[in-house]
């Protein structure tokens, strides 16, 4: 498994435009085949960024979702929305502690 963090930041005017795509599409993210959890988080001193978080099965698994019709319809979408250059990391769990 690997999980995968990706740093969004976005005008302010488009914040809520983000969320709603967010909202509308959150479930068919997670329902994607080879992810098992999904969450955004944003952060407390600067609401403009956002983090998404989320594990996928394997780096093939990512990449099929990345290269699907979905995700690009998805980012089209959101890519106008940006103030800044995403980010995004590709690692693996070291450990959890509940």
């Amino acid at each position: 498994m690997i999980v995968r963090i990706v740093k969004l930041e976005f005008k302010t005017e488009n914040i809520v435009s983000f969320e709603n795509i967010f909202n509308d599409t959150k479930h068919l993210i997670r329902d994607f085949e080879g992810c098992h959890f999904l969450e955004l988080y944003q952060d407390k001193s600067n609401s403009n960024i956002f983090f998404t978080y989320s594990y996928w099965a394997d780096e093939n698994a990512l990449e099929t979702y990345r290269n699907s019709a979905f995700f690009k319809n998805v980012w089209a979408k959101t890519k106008p929305l940006f103030a800044g250059k995403p980010e995004a990391w590709t690692v693996n769990k070291i450990a959890t502690l509940n």
